[in-house]
């Protein structure tokens, strides 16, 4: 591959990562993006409203599949647009970099899943604060859980979600985000929106404790894989529990365990997760900020 005469490389259009490392969106092009991710939303549910229509119960098990993917596809083809216009008299700022710190792979890697796994559990008290959930919302997850094949629900919710939705949530929005507001409002902003891109109060308020999660990690290590990463994590550890019928019914914990259990489960995972944002706040320094101007056209 050919550089530009200052040693950059331009912008290739077969790499998830390095396709966008131009395009650093402002707060208009944050915007802008969830336009596109609402165009993408309702061409997916035209795309699965013909399948449905189609009536071919085969069909209708890979709807969710098949559809998934073409939420994302209108703001990738934007953001793409934009880097490769950007290429040319930008500096990139990588979207997946491998600030390890002295951590390194080794540890970082079962940190964040241990991490993960521990929020997850640690969100389960936040459901007293929702309304109960209704019949229809649990039937839904009961057909998609429960209704399709393992390997399509694995590939729709352990490999689709975590890849598109890091790639918005924190490879575009919040790296965008981070360079023109302040840290923690950039995460908090990231994490609502990863929150609200869930469409249901039910999931929303663990996706947005977990996405404060994710953004943490993002804005220590630079690196999208970890994050990609502990999302897979976490809807595996939450689809392979789901295959469980008595388990995919249960709205807390405390329906299958004792309470004084329960709640030591959960002061344990408090713990844990504050000690892994402790020992990532000192093990893992902040690099210096990448140099970039910021381009009317973001």
């Amino acid at each position: 591959m050919g550089k530009f005469s200052d040693g950059r490389k331009p912008a290739r259009s077969f790499d998830l990562f390095s396709t966008y490392d131009y395009y650093v969106p402002g707060i208009k092009g944050v915007l802008m993006l969830l336009l596109m991710f609402v165009i993408g939303v309702i061409l997916a549910n035209i795309v699965a409203a013909v399948l449905l229509i189609a009536g071919k119960e085969t069909v209708a098990d890979y709807t969710e599949v098949i559809s998934y993917p073409i939420m994302f596809i209108p703001a990738m083809i934007y953001a793409a647009n934009k880097s490769r216009f950007n290429s040319l008299f930008e500096q990139p700022v990588r979207m997946d970099d491998n600030n390890t710190g002295k951590l390194g792979w080794g540890l970082l890697v079962p940190m964040v899943i241990v991490a993960t796994i521990a929020t997850n559990f640690m969100t389960d008290p936040l459901q007293k604060l929702l309304p109960p959930t209704p019949e229809w919302f649990e039937k839904m997850m009961m057909d998609m859980l429960l209704g399709t094949p393992l390997w399509v629900t694995l590939l729709s919710v352990s490999v689709f979600a975590p890849v598109f939705e890091e790639w918005l949530c924190r490879g575009m929005i919040l790296r965008g985000l981070l360079k023109h507001v302040r840290p923690v409002w950039a995460m908090v902003i990231s994490s609502l929106i990863f929150a609200v891109i869930h469409m249901n109060p039910w999931q929303a308020l663990p996706a947005f404790i977990l996405g404060m999660l994710f953004a943490y990690v993002y804005y220590r290590t630079g690196s999208l894989k970890l994050t990609m990463l502990m999302h897979c994590a976490n809807n595996t550890f939450a689809a392979l529990l789901s295959q469980n019928e008595r388990l995919v019914e249960i709205e807390s914990w405390t329906e299958v365990m004792p309470l004084p259990m329960y709640a030591a489960l959960v002061a344990v995972c408090i713990l844990i997760v504050a000690a892994f944002i402790f020992i990532l706040s000192r093990k893992v320094p902040l690099q210096e900020p990448q140099e970039t101007e910021v381009s009317p056209h973001q």
